[in-house]
This record gives structure tokens, sequence and C-alpha cells, in this order.
């Protein structure tokens, strides 16, 4: 007897159907087909990435065995390996891209208000890449160097909730500084990014738009001082400079003025050199916005640890990306869930608690206060808390 749903079905209620419909309509997905809709692709590949399942056997497999529960999974198709196969060879993988971007709205509302370390009231993006090693003879389209293949996550991180807001999947061989060009600067909006995307041509850009960039200077920076400010050496600045550039490229690429501080962490006593076009905040303001650059770092090696997206279930450029974009679809559904049922528990713990029940029948709510409870009861206070992020 039905006496509820199941919890994966009310994880997936945070998907507005409506607005997937539109996306698929989009790009004509549904042409054609007539009972595996791009809506069951969609659910086997986040119950996959919800559990954990390595293959398209694995994820068959699973589903075949409770065979009588998929209807109420939501999924009305029949799931054979083929057919799933074959979805996710042809159908268009921008259908998952802009079904996305609908998430991305959602959970940057719901997270707007959080806080991230730094007391800034303008929003703050981190902007980093990481690569994805594949297999030579079974990826030819993602060739890097001679001897190996890859592919690049490009991502840009919004650091209130750790939203990505932006993301390309290219070839490993695509140097990191042309992904600039795809951004579109937010007006008022901090970028913080490593030397590797130092580039003042695409970077005075930005500054014309009115956003603000933090980064990182190389070795061999020349410049000429403008103009210098007083400092607190105590806090770690060393000195905070106006600085115009000097080589004739550089110059002509960013004619503007630049603020240049050179900061020494107290604690590892590290010397670093920023560069930036904000002469508002204070130096040390400064310092620790580049500080938090490091949550992209963390955020890569979340995803990489806990969803699918290092093993893939087909091996064309479409499937790919297809797994990629349904993994950030089921990490911004857990992300929206967590601050809509504002759970004190983070995603990781949430993962693992519907990695094993996701076929209960228990009230969402009740599911994760439960567990709560219990993780509160045996909390071991001497032990450090892991990805509480």
């Amino acid at each position: 007897m039905h006496t509820g749903r199941m919890l994966f079905a009310q994880v997936i209620e945070y998907a507005p159907r409506y607005e997937f419909q539109k996306c698929v309509a989009r790009y004509q997905g549904n042409h054609r087909v007539r009972s595996f809709t791009c809506w069951d692709q969609l659910l086997c590949l986040i119950f996959a990435q919800l559990t954990y399942r390595e293959s398209l056997r694995d994820i068959v497999a699973c589903l075949r065995s409770v065979d009588g529960r998929l209807y109420h999974m939501g999924i009305r198709g029949t799931v054979s390996r083929s057919t799933l196969a074959e979805a996710n060879e042809q159908r268009d993988w921008r259908i998952y891209a802009d079904f996305a971007q609908v998430l991305i709205r959602q959970a940057r509302q719901l997270y707007a208000g959080e806080p991230f370390g730094v007391d800034v009231a303008q929003t703050v993006y981190a902007f980093d890449s990481t690569t994805i090693d594949l297999c030579m003879s079974l990826f030819p389209w993602a060739s890097y160097k001679r001897a190996q293949h890859a592919m690049k996550l490009h991502t840009l991180l919004d650091l209130r909730g750790n939203i990505p807001t932006f993301i390309r999947i290219t070839p490993a061989r695509l140097h990191d500084i042309n992904v600039l060009d795809d951004l579109t600067p937010e007006a008022g909006a901090f970028y913080v990014m490593d030397r590797g995307y130092l580039d003042f041509e695409r970077l005075y850009r930005w500054t014309l738009s009115g956003s603000f960039f933090v980064t990182r200077a190389r070795k061999n920076f020349r410049f000429d001082r403008v103009d210098s400010r007083p400092v607190d050496k105590g806090a770690g600045v060393q000195c905070d400079q106006t600085i115009r550039l000097v080589w004739f490229y550089s110059s002509r690429g960013y004619p503007g003025e630049l603020r240049r501080i050179r900061y020494r962490d107290p604690q590892t006593g590290k010397r670093l050199v920023f560069l930036t076009n904000n002469f508002t905040q204070p130096a040390a303001v400064i310092a620790d916005l580049y500080r938090c650059r490091w949550q992209v770092e963390l955020f890569f090696k979340w995803i990489k640890q806990h969803l699918r997206i290092k093993a893939f279930y087909g091996t064309s450029e479409n499937a790919v990306k297809t797994q990629v974009w349904t993994a950030v679809c089921s990490y911004l559904l857990v992300a929206i869930a967590r601050q809509r049922l504002q759970l004190d528990l983070n995603l990781y713990t949430i993962l693992q608690i519907l990695s094993v029940s996701l076929f209960e029948r228990t009230p969402i709510n009740q599911a994760f206060s439960m567990m709560d409870r219990t993780i509160r009861e045996g909390v071991d206070h001497n032990q450090l808390s892991l990805l509480d992020f």
C-alpha cells in the first residue's frame, strides 16, 4: 500500500519541471521520442549521482531491482542500458546546461545573505579551472599532450553558498585565459583569480564595465609608482601603492592605474603581491578576498570526491557534458533542499543520507532531523569536522 512519497521524489520536487520542459522544447529533446523522455533521462542520471553508480549497467541494474517503484520516483519510461546510452550520446547536452542555470538562479537567491568570511556587501566570485584526465583511446576529442588526454572544467563560483554560476567544459589544451572572453562581468562584483588569468587587455575591459578584480602579480612585473598609502604592518600589509604599467604592450592593454598591495601572511610568513582595480576597500580586505579564492579549489576537490565526474557513462563529448551538467544539477538540488529545509547539516552528510535512503517513504524533514539529532548526540568534539561548506 502506498503510504507516502519516497525521498527521491521529494528531492526532485525542488526541480521545476515546467522550466525543464522549456529547456527541452528549446532544443527539441523529445522529438520522435516515444517512452524514455529527457525527464526520465535526467532522473536516472540524478539517481546515479546521489547513489554513486559507476556505470550504465550499474544504474540499470539498481533501477530494475525496484521496478515497481519507478513510477513513484517519477520515471515513466522503460529503463534499459541501450536506451540510456543512446540518450546520453544523442540528446543535446545544452538542455541540462540551461536547466542548471535555472537551478543556479534559485540557489543564489536562497544563499544571497550567506556569509563567507569577508565583510563586503558586493558579490564575490572565485574563478579557476580543474583538469580531469581521460583515456586517450576512448576520448580522442579531448586531446591535450602527446601522451595524455584530458578536459578542463572552468568554474566561476559565487562564494555566498559556493554556488557555481558559470561552467565551461573544454579540452585541456585550451589555455585558461581564453575563457575570460566568455564571461560577462557584473558591475560592482569582485572577481578573484590566480595569476594564470593575468591579461591586462582583458582585465581592462572588466574595469570599463564597472567590475573589480583581485589577482596576483608575476615575478617579472614592472611598474612605475604613482602614489603610496599608509599601511598597518601589524596586519601583514607591507605596502599599498597606486601604479602604472611600464612595458609597452601591458601599458597599451591597460592604460589606467592599478593598485599594488604587498602582503606578508602572519601565519605562514609567505609574501604575496596583489593587483586590483579597487581603490576603496582596505588593503587587508583585498588580501582576505584573495584568501577566499581557495574555496573554488575546495569545491573542485569536493565534487571530484562526491559526484561522478571522473568515471563517465559515455565517451562522446555530448555524453560527457551531459553527465557533468546533471552532476551540477544534483549538487544544486541538494543545496536548494538544504536551504529551504533549513538543515544544519553539510552537503556531504546530506548526500550520505540520501545515498542509502532514497527509496524510504519518510517525510524529508523527518529523515534529516532524525539524522541531525543522531549526529549531535554522537559527535566527538575532539574530531575535526571535514567538508563543512
